[in-house]
C-alpha cells in the first residue's frame, strides 16, 4: 500500500526524523521496529540508520537525491561514512546548517533558502546533480519545512503564493498544490516523507488532507 498513517514515537513530525529519496530512507537509530518495517513497506527503500550531529532529528538535517547526498559540517566520521555507503556526500560548511529544512529537492532540481550564498548554491547543485534556485515557500526559506516534493509531485504550505507555486513547479518540473497535514499544519515538509512510490503522514491527518496530499504528489492506493 502506498499510503499510510504513522508517529515517530509519538510525534506526526514523521519529516522532522525522517529522509527519503527514490530508494533510501534515513532515519535515527532509535526508529521503532514497526516504523522501520511501515517506511520500508510503504516507499519502497532500504531503511539506513543514522544520526546527523549525534541528533535523532536527521530529516532536519539532511537533504538527499538519486544523484547524492549534502550535510551540515557538524556530522561526525561515523556518520559520514554511514552517508557515504549511498553515493556522493557533500559536507557543506554553512551557517544554514538545517539543511534538511533549507533544501527541497528531487532528482529533477532543487530550491534553496535565499541566503544561501552563489558558492554553497554552486556546490548544493554539484552535490545533487541538479539545477538550484534560491526561493521561498510562503515568505520562508526553510522550503523543505514548508513543502515535500517527489519525482511526481510537489505540495506546500497553504500560504505559498502563485508566484511561488509556479517556481516550485518550474524548478523541480512537476505540478505544485497547496496543502496542509496533521490536521491544519501548514508546514507540510514536517508532517510527511514520501517518494514516487508512497507516502507517510502524521496519524493526525484528516482524510480530505489525505486526498489533498495523494492528488498533490500522484500517489494513491
Amino acid at each position: 500500500m502506498p499510503v499510510g498513517k504513522a508517529s515517530f514515537s509519538g510525534s506526526p513530525y514523521l519529516g522532522v526524523y525522517l529522509k527519503a529519496s527514490e530508494t533510501v530512507a534515513l532515519a535515527p537509530p532509535s526508529i521503532p521496529a514497526a516504523l522501520e518495517a511501515t517506511v520500508a513497506r510503504v516507499l519502497g527503500v532500504r531503511v539506513v540508520k543514522t544520526t546527523i550531529g549525534e541528533s535523532e532529528i536527521v530529516g532536519a538535517l539532511v537533504t538527499l537525491n538519486q544523484n547524492g547526498v549534502v550535510v551540515a559540517g557538524e556530522v561526525d566520521d561515523a556518520e559520514l561514512e554511514t552517508l557515504r555507503h549511498l553515493g556522493r556526500v557533500h559536507v557543506l560548511d554553512s551557517r544554514l546548517n538545517a539543511l534538511g529544512n533549507t533544501i527541497l529537492a528531487n532528482d529533477h532540481g532543487a530550491i534553496v533558502h535565499p541566503e544561501f550564498t552563489p558558492r554553497e548554491v554552486e556546490s548544493i547543485g554539484a552535490a545533487l546533480g541538479v539545477p538550484v534556485v534560491r526561493a521561498t515557500i510562503a515568505g520562508e526559506g526553510i522550503v523543505s519545512k514548508t513543502a515535500v516534493a517527489t519525482n511526481k509531485g510537489v505540495v506546500a504550505h497553504p500560504g505559498a503564493t502563485q508566484r511561488e507555486l509556479e517556481t516550485l513547479a518550474s524548478a523541480l518540473q512537476v505540478p505544485a498544490y497547496r496543502t496542509t497535514a496533521n490536521f491544519g499544519v501548514p508546514v507540510v515538509g514536517a508532517c510527511v516523507v514520501a517518494n514516487s512510490r508512497g507516502m507517510l503522514v502524521g496519524q493526525p491527518t484528516t482524510p480530505v488532507e489525505l486526498i489533498h496530499l495523494q492528488e498533490g504528489l500522484s500517489i494513491f492506493d
